[in-house]
């Protein structure tokens, strides 16, 4: 059989095709791997200094219920450190960043824009759903899946070339990589001593 061009395609070694097992034996060592290497080291970093963290949070669109109208609210599901384009939580979870607000009561002012109408909304949602006022929100966080990294190359901004995990900090830029431990140590620098101290 030949391709549109008239050549003939290159056949498949057997050897390139990766077993079921071996792939999810790789995708554990994987989530081993990030667990206790740049993820573990991360958390115990950030834990030593104390850096600030973030209310990870769903969003819950207005809706009615039985007829009876519910208001739109922030329903938080835990803490994260942001460092950059992840987030981390204490037991090691990686989401890719959504988007974030800083939570504040509504106040009736005129409204010169849509975008500034749906900022404000968000913000008192996520007031609303019990989150302390001035507190940022993250939300539309999507979490990283370390067997889907090793199965499929990619999850998130995180992607496997070859056996290194590297963090695609640049979404608009493919070939924006840099190695997750690496990545990690700057980003947790930064975080545990915003200052330069």
């Amino acid at each position: 059989m030949t391709d549109a061009s008239g050549a003939e395609p290159a056949p498949v070694e057997p050897e390139s095709i990766e077993p079921a097992s071996a792939a999810a034996g790789r995708a554990v060592a994987l989530v081993a791997e990030l667990l206790t290497g740049p993820v573990g080291s991360a958390v115990a970093e950030l834990e030593r200094h104390g850096a600030r963290d973030e209310t990870l949070a769903d969003y819950v669109a207005e809706r009615r219920t039985l007829g009876i109208p519910r208001a739109a609210r922030m329903v938080p599901l835990g803490r994260v450190w942001r460092l950059g384009v992840l987030l981390l939580t204490a037991d090691g979870r990686l989401f890719a960043t959504g988007r974030a607000v800083r939570a504040e009561r509504p106040a009736r002012r005129s409204t010169p824009a849509a975008a500034i109408a749906e900022q404000r909304a968000l913000r008192a949602a996520a007031v609303k759903g019990g989150i302390a006022e001035g507190e940022t929100v993250n939300f539309g966080a999507a979490p990283i899946d370390p067997a889907e990294l090793a199965r499929t190359g990619a999850s998130g901004p995180l992607v496997l070339v070859g056996d290194a995990v590297v963090v695609r900090w640049n979404p608009a830029q493919p070939d924006a990589l840099t190695p997750l431990d690496r990545y990690l140590g700057e980003r947790v620098e930064l975080l545990a001593h915003p200052t330069g101290a």
